[in-house]
């Protein structure tokens, strides 16, 4: 049968589909590929063999070769004659097939015959280059350029403050460029000043202020970037402590919260050096010293500062800044250095918290295993480490803090806490309260506790992600090493739990540097009454009400009766009975 026959025989209905033009089926239904897909191969192969279509090809082939531009509309014209010539020869013998009922206006052949031919696939239809598309800068190596009304608004402010017969302002007049152009803390105008008056002449011009701040896109930058910008020595990636000295001297200078300590520059040194170490013992997570534009994003230094700079009591500023805070942590380090030698050994520190340390948690301390001590003298830790110890022991439920207690338990360094490792240092614990004629707690107890109040991935070892997805993980180091707070914890003193239900956004360090400031401040007043009174007794009598910041732990009244002199004490009724213990006996 010739191939004409078998078309005309098969294909009947389907011979309006083709296409006059292209000589192709346009459109072929699924059904008919499947039931006769040798039907497309041979009309595909009939139409390829004619010397048109060779020709097009051809030289569609060398076009695409050379790079030439391809004239499509010539190359389908030829095509279309081609095509209008073959069909009288190939159909000669089909008459017109019927028309498609009217009625059928939903069926898929009737949409596809309403196609156009231009819409269709054709496997010589040519896909044209798509435009490209014109993608902005995004990236900056400076920052983002400012737009030109931001940039003349701030000139305009520029120009306004630099208005003077010298056309630019001293150290002593910078700090109003700080505040109202740049937005940044008040104490940060000298390091301002000095990272733009480069040659030491005492003077920040107009045009200087304007190239750094302005053309150098530091407006645009966000405070973090530009605090960084403005601290960090050239060439270096990073802040060092010593990048910090010049800002916290200069609070010092100007706070009105921090002027009675003019006049002491040794405890101004004292307040920097701690402000300092505080700041890198809570942000730099990586404890190597370098501050990185990350880490400084994603602490609070920066809202401890703008807040610094807006509270005149800098007491309530408790992050990093409060002198309540420093005077503690020195007051402490400085009734453990004996000798005042400046350095603490093991016998020092064993005493802190009235002996509520064991020996060998100390003596993990001592081997520098979560810190290398700054001291360079070898058993003796310094005032930086102290400071370091003190906000982990007092606050351990901060990162830091368990970062640094896990390293001590963890013995052999493999990352995980197991029970034989917790049970090394719970042995004297268990020691010391059966020395204490304390009722002793098995450790297989203990080690229940623990799970429960972890609940760790694996109940055979506690990691560091497990004790810091836990509230209670402070508590697990108490048991195994402080034998007050553990005994606290197991008494469930109601007087911190108060404390924790009144001030819940407060820290366990604030709330500890709280009430150790009370206490001290209290001793201090009797000790100075005692020695101006040394020629009779003195008498106290503690009123206890709510807390005034103005008057706790000062005299509020005295009187004589006999020989003995009275002294009346305010205590606000929130202190717990630490206190009151210490106080007294004191």
């Amino acid at each position: 049968m010739s191939l004409s026959l078998k078309m005309e025989i098969d294909t009947a209905e389907d011979v309006t589909c083709l296409d006059p033009e292209l000589l192709q089926l346009p459109e072929v239904s699924t059904f008919a590929l499947k039931t006769s897909p040798q039907l497309v191969e041979d009309l595909f192969s009939q139409w390829l063999s004619l010397p048109e279509s060779d020709n097009l090809v051809k030289s569609l082939i060398d076009d695409a070769k050379t790079g030439a531009a391809v004239n499509a509309c010539a190359n389908f014209s030829n095509a279309n004659a081609v095509g209008s010539n073959s069909l009288p020869s190939m159909f000669s013998s089909v008459s017109a097939p019927p028309l498609s009922p009217r009625s059928s206006s939903g069926s898929p052949r009737s949409s596809r015959q309403k196609s156009s031919p231009s819409a269709l696939g054709s496997p010589l239809k040519l896909v044209s280059e798509p435009m490209k598309q014109v993608i902005p800068q995004f990236y900056f190596q400076n920052g983002y350029p400012p737009t030109k009304e931001l940039k003349e608004q701030y000139i305009s402010k520029i120009n306004h403050l630099f208005d003077n017969p010298l056309n630019g302002l001293k150290i002593n007049e910078f700090k109003t460029v700080t505040k109202e152009v740049c937005n940044l803390p008040s104490f940060l105008s000298s390091a301002l000043f000095r990272k733009i008056d480069i040659d030491c002449v005492g003077l920040v011009t107009r045009d200087a202020f304007i190239k750094y701040w302005v053309d150098g896109n530091m407006l645009t930058m966000d405070i973090s970037s530009q605090i960084f910008e403005i601290l960090k020595r050239p060439g270096c990636r990073h802040l060092t402590q010593i990048d910090f000295k010049p800002v916290v001297q200069e609070l010092l200078a100007t706070h009105p919260g921090l002027k009675f300590l003019r006049n002491t520059p040794e405890f101004q040194d004292r307040y920097a050096e701690t402000v300092i170490y505080r700041i890198f013992y809570t942000m730099n997570r990586s404890g190597n010293g370098s501050l990185t534009l990350r880490e400084l994003k994603r602490g609070e230094l920066i809202s401890a500062m703008q807040h610094a700079d807006e509270e005149e009591d800098i007491n309530k500023v408790l992050r990093y800044f409060s002198y309540e805070h420093f005077y503690v942590i020195y007051c402490k380090f400085w009734e453990l250095d004996i000798d005042h030698d400046f350095f603490i050994n093991r016998e020092n520190l064993i005493k802190y918290g009235n002996h509520a340390l064991t020996y060998r948690i100390v003596d993990r301390i001592f081997s520098e295993t979560p810190r290398k001590f700054t001291s360079e003298v070898e058993g003796k830790m310094g005032y930086e480490d102290f400071v370091y110890f003190m906000l982990s022991e007092e606050d351990k439920s901060s990162d830091p803090s368990l970062e640094y207690w896990f390293k001590c338990i963890d013995l052999d360094g493999n990352g995980v806490l197991t029970p034989n490792e917790m049970q090394f240092f719970y042995e004297e614990q268990l020691h010391r309260m059966e020395c204490l004629a304390l009722e002793p707690v098995l450790f297989e107890d203990i080690l229940c506790q623990i799970i429960d109040m972890i609940s760790p991935e694996r109940e055979d070892c506690i990691t560091l992600r497990d004790l810091k997805g836990s509230k209670l993980s402070g508590n697990v180091f108490n048991i195994l090493f402080n034998l007050h707070k553990f005994m606290a914890f197991e008494t469930r003193d109601p007087f911190l739990i108060r404390q924790e239900r009144e001030d819940p956004t407060s820290t366990e360090w604030d709330r500890f540097a709280h009430r150790e400031y009370i206490r001290l401040s209290m001793e201090e007043d009797v000790e100075d009454a005692s020695n101006g009174s040394a020629d009779h007794d003195i008498c106290f009598c503690l009123v206890v009400g709510d807390d005034n910041s103005r008057i706790r732990g000062k005299p509020i009244a005295s009187f004589n009766e006999g020989d003995d002199e009275w002294m009346i004490l305010f205590l606000p009724c929130r202190l717990n009975s630490d206190v009151l213990l210490g106080f007294c006996g004191g």
